[in-house]
């Protein structure tokens, strides 16, 4: 090798060498802020597994930049009785494999993608005689979740998620309209190791008469604790009032478990119950997490 090839070849070496010392430097001293999509946060400095499911109240916390998080409903089922009409109706939906695809963007930015595989609904009119099914894709929604604070320490945390839902969905499963709306979660830390959550969502969506928009404002409450190793429960109330003329409140109360399997798989399994009339009466489901 030639003396300007061995002086080459040093370059590189120390290129290499120094690179390296930079970022064993960087890892050691726990600051994530400089990771993004394309250079991903090291498995040694990855917060916990938080998911935005099973509760309806999402979290605060995102994915670790350049890492993918999959959250899924494996089987939904709701019935509802009553649905705010004067007729005897009872409506039935199934759905399978609906998911939620997040992408750590930064280090307090993911992107996700909600995908609405599979859905079939029954509503019967039995004052009529009269049954009607559909089943086909839904409606998919683009959310981008940004933590303020406490994404990887501390009794808070806060963020922001504006979300965009586009008409896609078949066989009359939604209403043909973009619609959007900006959720406010907050996680806060209790005394004797439990956790509570709270979260403000508005959205604005269509007007049924497909004239105009109007405003949806949710509020929720979660409270969960350990029970017993790897399992955990947790308690929620939802609320929400629409400004839509005659349009009624809706309120849940929900129950639920979750298992971690290992520090990136969690199942889980709930019910939300109807305590209002225009809510559906019951809403079991399973489902799984996997980050990787």
């Amino acid at each position: 090798m030639t003396a300007a090839g061995r002086s080459l070849r040093g370059v590189l070496a120390a290129c290499l060498i120094g690179g390296a010392t930079a970022d064993a430097g960087a890892e050691g001293s726990g600051d994530k802020s400089g990771f993004n999509l394309f250079d991903p946060t090291p498995r040694n400095l990855m917060r916990e597994l938080s998911t935005d499911r099973p509760d309806k109240t999402e979290s605060p916390y995102t994915v670790d930049a350049g890492h993918f998080q999959i959250e899924s409903d494996l089987v939904n089922f709701s019935y509802d009785a009553y649905n705010g009409d004067l007729a005897d109706t009872r409506t039935e939906s199934w759905s399978f494999a609906n998911t939620n695809v997040k992408v750590g963007l930064l280090n307090n930015v993911d992107f996700q993608l909600i995908v609405p595989t599979f859905n079939h609904v029954r509503t019967e009119d039995r004052s009529l005689a009269i049954v009607d099914e559909s089943s086909g894709f839904g409606d998919i929604v683009t959310r981008l979740k940004i933590n303020f604070w406490g994404n990887d320490g501390g009794k808070t945390a806060l963020g922001l998620m504006p979300f965009v839902k586009f008409p896609t969905s078949q066989e009359n499963l939604g209403n043909d309209a973009v619609e959007g709306g900006l959720i406010v979660p907050l996680a806060i830390e209790l005394p004797a190791q439990w956790q509570m959550g709270v979260m403000t969502e508005f959205d604005f969506n269509q007007d049924g008469s497909g004239s105009g928009y109007h405003t949806e404002f949710i509020n929720t409450i979660t409270v969960s604790h350990d029970i017993a190793g790897e399992l955990a429960g947790y308690a929620e109330f939802f609320s929400s009032v629409s400004t839509e003329d005659e349009s009624e409140w809706i309120g849940t109360v929900d129950l639920g478990l979750t298992y971690g399997i290992s520090d990136d798989i969690q199942l889980d399994a709930g019910v939300n119950i109807g305590v209002t009339r225009a809510a559906d009466d019951i809403n079991p489901f399973v489902g799984a997490s996997w980050r990787f």
